[in-house]
């Protein structure tokens, strides 16, 4: 909850924040695509999340966030392995296959997973009639995205790929409720970092990517590109993201969510040529409304106070649940 003195920041601050938030989120599905040009997918991802989490984690520490335990380094590595590793590295490795403005669309879904394993997690509590027509519509935009068409349609190994990753999302940042991490958010998001880094690191390995790579082959484009995704996705946009937390009601920093799909289409159609139909806008109202209605529903909470009220020990020493929705996307 934001407590009123919170809500006094200057309006345009505010809108500024949000403006580069959802801008800034919006453009990544379109610097992977500009990046894997020519960098392998994993090895650009470990790349970016390395630089990021030792730039993010040195900075906390410099400000004096307390050092980490082996228990919070455990959570980091976990959790990096459900954002970054299987969440970003399958959004990267997909954008070979897919569009970067219909993986922006289906990595939306994410809220429908969370509602979906919560619902199975707990067994006890039925979701809000609004939050069940909000799943209906997402599932309905899904099928619209991904089905058949007389062109070709979507390839469905990519499309499957990013529901993995999204469904990876969702577990991760679920997970992060109950982990055990530093009470400072720029430490527990640099761990993340790193962990998912060095794992990235090693699937690249695994792959092959580092012999193959070759150093004079990376273009200007795709350079500049990891940079920004570097300094801007995971840097830049999560700091006014932790900052509109504090100041804003969540209600309306929640709505990235819907903007960011929008960008991240416009962008694509715009500075990259990808084809925009109007099935497509079709199956993005579709599921963007879906989200919203989930995102929006009363009633009550996803998770019991039981379940709060035994989780409560792991929260108490790591960030809360929207801390860590952030951490989940600036890893993308």
């Amino acid at each position: 909850m934001v407590d009123k003195a919170s809500l006094r920041a200057p309006v345009l601050r505010v809108a500024l924040a949000l403006g580069s938030v959802y801008l800034i989120w919006g453009s990544t599905y379109l610097a992977i695509r500009f990046a894997i040009e020519t960098v392998p997918p994993f090895l650009m991802a470990a790349t970016r999340y390395l630089v990021a989490g030792a730039l993010l984690y040195g900075w906390a520490r410099l400000r004096g966030a307390q050092r980490p335990t082996l228990l919070h380094w455990r959570s980091a590595v976990i959790l990096g392995g459900f954002l970054l590793l299987l969440g970003n590295g399958g959004v990267v490795w997909a954008e070979q296959h897919v569009s970067s403005g219909l993986a922006a669309l289906l990595i939306s879904t994410e809220p429908i997973w969370i509602v979906f394993l919560v619902w199975l997690r707990s067994g006890r509590e039925r979701p809000h009639a609004r939050v069940l027509a909000g799943l209906l519509l997402g599932l309905v935009g899904l099928v619209l995205l991904v089905k058949p068409s007389p062109t070709g349609g979507v390839n469905l190994l990519g499309a499957g790929a990013i529901l993995v990753a999204s469904l990876s999302w969702a577990w991760g940042s679920l997970y992060g409720r109950r982990a055990p991490l530093p009470s400072s958010q720029l430490a527990a998001t640099g761990m993340q970092m790193l962990g998912g880094g060095a794992l990235l690191l090693l699937a690249s390995t695994v792959a092959g990517e580092p012999a193959r790579f070759d150093w004079a082959a990376v273009s200007l484009r795709s350079a500049l590109s990891v940079g920004y995704l570097i300094v801007f996705g995971a840097i830049v946009a999560l700091t006014a993201y932790v900052w509109l937390l504090r100041v804003a009601p969540p209600v309306l920093v929640s709505t990235y969510a819907y903007v960011n799909p929008v960008v991240a289409v416009f962008l694509g159609w715009a500075l990259a040529g990808e084809p925009l139909t109007a099935g497509t806008l079709w199956a993005a109202a579709v599921i963007l409304t879906g989200v919203a209605l989930i995102s929006t529903a009363p009633g009550k909470p996803a998770v019991s106070e039981k379940a709060r009220e035994s989780e409560k020990p792991a929260r108490e020493s790591g960030p809360a649940f929207e801390e860590v929705q952030a951490e989940a996307c600036a890893s993308r």
